[in-house]
């Protein structure tokens, strides 16, 4: 099949989804399909780019650019290259005029409805918006996770027939840098690991006071190490620090390379993923990748993707959340067997398997067209 592939998520700094869009078309091309990804302007990181993927880069600089971009030029090119299909890996397709080529779109999650306090107006805006109107385009939604597929279906019920469920799969990010990167942020003991945007959606806050909540005992042989890089409406998270007490526990690295990534993981004692809403939560399989568990919300997806290696809080409780850290950091017996199921739960996420499942979903959308 030739399969062009909205990659607007390419242009920022790579995410979840910008990962998502990457591996997917890697594996897509591996299985012999034409790949074209078509970008409103040049990606952040060209390397990242997979062989045998071909680019397409208009000069649509910007947020509203882009928009215009993905309703006129990206149809346009769709018409041109005579794709078989045209998929919207992330939450877009074209909603003005006409197109004539099947339309396949992926829904990773309703933050917009289900959390819309904690996303910026622009971001909620946009997707209010789009949303709908690119579901009501596509030939067939994929979503990413059950949890998202009976959000969307809920919110959408004229939609519902045409919704797959197809799980993204799991990059293993290994590294060989371990010693560099806990010397240059000064990890210097045992520590539980966060990895994600900073913003409110994450509960960053509700953790900082949980740990803050811990006994000394526990607290002061334990870090809380933040990965990530600056989200939005979080304020000072430094001050927010100073303010529990916190400065001598917590290590902000900044936004991290996959090669420091992986080695944080490698080296973490459980991952902590507390967030008030997830369509997928892609940290706790990455972190259970490494072998080791996740201590998440029993929220929207997180209890579907954390699995047997996860234990499960009440993200609105700060006393949840402690109570789930002290568990992990002193019950011997339940991290061992959390630890013990984390490989296993990660291979349930494989980018092949997503890759072959999404290809079907192509080939039903083509065989519903002609």
């Amino acid at each position: 099949m030739r399969i062009g592939i909205d990659a607007r998520n390419l242009v920022p700094k790579l995410s979840g989804i910008g990962r998502y869009v990457i591996e997917t078309s890697r594996h897509l091309a591996e299985l012999g399909h034409d790949v074209l990804l078509y970008l409103p302007e040049p990606p952040s990181d060209a390397e990242s780019i997979p062989p045998g993927v071909v680019q397409n880069v208009s000069q649509f600089n910007g947020a509203l650019p882009r928009i215009l971009w993905g309703n006129t030029r990206l149809p346009k090119l769709a018409r041109q290259d005579q794709l078989d299909i045209l998929w919207g890996p992330a939450h877009r397709l074209p909603i003005l005029g006409s197109i004539a080529v099947p339309q396949v779109l992926t829904i990773h999650d309703l933050v917009w409805y289900h959390a819309s306090g904690t996303m910026r107006f622009r971001g909620w805006l946009g997707e209010r918006v789009f949303m709908g109107r690119s579901i009501r385009r596509a030939d067939r939604i994929v979503s990413v996770s059950y949890a998202t597929r009976s959000a969307v279906a809920a919110l959408y019920p004229w939609a519902e027939d045409k919704i797959d469920v197809v799980y993204p799969g799991c990059t293993p990010l290994k590294s060989g840098m371990s010693a560099e990167i806990l010397d240059s942020q000064n990890i210097d003991r045992p520590f539980v690991l966060f990895v994600g945007t900073l913003e409110p959606r994450k509960n960053l806050i509700g953790l900082l006071e949980a740990f803050a909540a811990l006994p000394e005992s526990v607290r002061a042989g334990l870090l809380l190490v933040i990965a990530g890089g600056q989200g939005w409406a979080l304020g000072d998270l430094e001050a927010e620090i100073t303010r529990l007490e916190l400065s001598a526990n917590v290590r902000l690295t900044g936004f991290v390379s996959d090669a420091e990534l992986g080695a944080l993981y490698q080296t973490a004692k459980f991952l902590a993923m507390p967030s008030h809403y997830e369509g997928f939560g892609l940290p706790i399989i990455e972190a259970n990748a490494a072998g080791i568990p996740a201590l998440t919300s029993n929220t929207s997806s997180m209890p579907e993707v954390g699995g047997e290696a996860a234990l499960l809080v009440e993200p609105s409780s700060v006393q949840s959340i402690a109570d789930g850290l002290e568990r992990l950091a002193t019950d011997v017996s339940l991290y061992s067997k959390l630890s013990s199921a984390a490989r296993a739960n990660a291979g349930r996420f494989d980018w092949r398997t997503s890759a072959l499942a999404l290809s079907r979903v192509f080939e039903e959308t083509l065989g519903g067209r002609n």
